[in-house]
């Protein structure tokens, strides 16, 4: 219960996913990706808007990567995902976030 939702990439690490709540945990595709890579992939969600803000935090596998929100639009915010383990890994990476709302002048 509560305001957050759960969505599941299905296809590949760089697969959009949509989840239309404030809160929310993004389970990421285990496909591979190689040390040093990167991918990005939008999170469509019509409670964004352009002057909100977007907090990550990674889970379980964290350390291995870094995650950082790279870009936003009114209904999607875009996530980078960064392996910094070494190696290559396939891990179905967990990524909790909150939209934090905004006020125009």
């Amino acid at each position: 219960t509560g305001s957050g939702g759960t969505v599941t990439q299905l296809t590949s690490k760089g697969t959009s996913v949509t989840l239309n709540k404030p809160s929310g945990r993004i389970t990421m595709n285990n496909a591979s990706l190689a040390n040093g890579g990167s991918v990005e992939f939008s999170v469509n969600n019509s409670m964004f808007g352009t002057l909100d803000t977007v907090i990550l935090t990674g889970k379980a596998w964290s350390s291995r990567y870094r995650i950082e929100n790279t870009n936003s639009v009114t209904g999607a915010f875009y996530i980078r995902v960064t392996n910094v383990s070494g190696v290559s890994q396939s891990d179905p990476i967990e990524i909790d976030f909150a939209i934090i709302k905004g006020a125009g002048a």
